[in-house]
C-alpha cells in the first residue's frame, strides 16, 4: 500500500513540475514587457509596473487586411508579445491571416505553441501531419465559422480552395508561440546543411538540393 502511495505521490509530482515548466504562472498581476532590459530571462523582463499603460495591453489593426501579393499568396499578422508587450508571461497570442485565392501557408510547426484556428472568410483546406513512425496526414476542408486546432509542435498548413479572398483568425497557447517554416528550415539555413545530407535524405541528387537551396 505504502509503494502504491509513494508512486501515486510521484506521478503527481512529475506531472505538476512538467505543467509548471511548459508554460508557468504569473507570480503578478501582469509582467508587462520590457524589450530595453539588458537582463536574461526565459522571456522578456517586466517592465516597472508603475510605468504601465493602457497601451501595453492594446493593439489595433486586425481589422485591416494584409497584402497577399507574394509568391504564396498570403500574409500573417501577428499580436505577439513582440507587438504587444503586455501579453509577457500570460501564455496566449493570436494572428490574422489573409490569403489570396490558393494562397498557402506552408507546413510549419510553432515549437511552443498550440494553435487553434477560426475561418473568418473563404473556405480552406488544413491539416497536420502526426510524428514518427506513422506520419498520419490529418486534414480538413473548412468553411467560414470553422474551427481547427493544430497540436503543439506538429507540421501543419492552410491552403485557401475557394475562388475569393479567404481570412481567418488563429489563437496560440504562448505569447512567443515561435515559427518554423520546413522550406526555409531545411533549405534556407544559415551556413546551409551540408548538400550531401539533404541529398541522402531526400533520396535525390544533388543538383535538386542546389536549386533548392537557391529559392531560399
Amino acid at each position: 500500500m505504502a509503494c502504491h502511495n509513494i508512486m501515486i505521490l510521484s506521478l503527481l509530482t512529475v506531472t505538476f513540475t512538467l505543467v509548471i515548466a511548459f508554460e508557468p504562472s504569473p507570480l503578478q498581476d501582469f509582467c508587462v514587457a520590457d524589450p530595453t532590459s539588458s537582463a536574461r530571462v526565459n522571456g522578456l523582463a517586466c517592465l516597472d509596473s508603475k510605468l504601465v499603460q493602457a497601451n501595453h495591453f492594446f493593439f489595433s489593426g486586425l481589422h485591416v487586411p494584409g497584402n497577399t501579393s507574394n509568391p504564396l499568396g498570403s500574409t500573417v499578422t501577428p499580436v505577439t508579445v513582440g507587438q504587444l508587450p503586455g501579453l509577457n508571461t500570460l501564455g496566449i497570442s493570436l494572428a490574422r491571416i489573409d490569403y489570396a485565392p490558393w494562397g498557402v501557408i506552408p507546413p510549419h510547426t510553432h515549437p511552443r505553441a498550440t494553435e487553434i484556428l477560426t475561418v473568418q472568410q473563404g473556405k480552406l483546406f488544413v491539416g497536420f501531419v502526426t510524428s514518427n513512425p506513422d506520419n498520419r496526414l490529418i486534414s480538413k476542408v473548412l468553411d467560414m465559422g470553422d474551427v481547427f486546432v493544430f497540436p503543439v509542435g506538429l507540421p501543419h498548413f492552410q491552403q485557401n480552395i475557394g475562388t475569393g479572398k479567404a481570412v481567418s483568425l488563429s489563437t496560440l497557447s504562448s505569447q512567443n508561440p515561435g515559427v518554423i517554416t520546413i522550406a526555409n528550415a531545411v533549405f534556407g539555413s544559415t551556413p546551409p546543411i551540408a548538400d550531401d545530407v539533404l541529398a541522402k535524405a531526400f533520396q535525390v541528387d544533388k543538383s535538386v538540393i542546389t536549386r533548392l537551396q537557391a529559392q531560399f
